[in-house]
């Protein structure tokens, strides 16, 4: 994995994104597929970053706090998931078109849903009035 720091070019926002890796955030931006979460611009390029790298032995107590922070917030992460995935119906890459079906035909279900969208899907979503929420997802194994 590998985060890069982001500039839109239309309206300036700086965001973090993480990507499987360098080849892979060649191939979303030469698909459009990057996009500007405030504006939606494709004009996002990478921005200057110093990154910091943590070494196995660690050098100072604030490398030790923000490796606990980042356990405790996958760990956060992978407790909402849980809860997700006992209490809604997993319902993919239909997710949109369940979302509809709910809120236009009063599709009648037991459990709310969850799946996969687009930002496109989301933000026509949003305009339709029908409300989404996005979570970070974390691939884990034992998840």
């Amino acid at each position: 994995m590998i985060k890069y720091n982001l500039l839109c070019e239309k309206c300036n926002l700086i965001f973090d994104s993480w990507f499987a890796s360098s080849k892979e955030y060649d191939r979303l931006k030469k698909r459009k597929l990057i996009n500007c979460h405030s504006c939606g611009s494709l004009k996002v390029k990478k921005n200057l970053m110093a990154p910091k790298l943590i070494s196995k032995t660690l050098s100072s107590n604030e490398d030790v706090k923000n490796i606990h922070k980042y356990q405790k917030i996958k760990k956060t992460i992978i407790k909402y998931q849980k809860f997700i995935k006992n209490n809604f119906d997993y319902v993919g890459e239909n997710f949109a078109y369940e979302a509809r079906s709910i809120h236009y035909n009063n599709k009648k279900r037991n459990k709310g849903i969850y799946g996969k969208a687009s930002k496109k899907d989301l933000a026509e979503l949003k305009e339709e009035g029908i409300d989404t929420q996005m979570i970070p997802w974390v691939e884990n194994e034992n998840n």
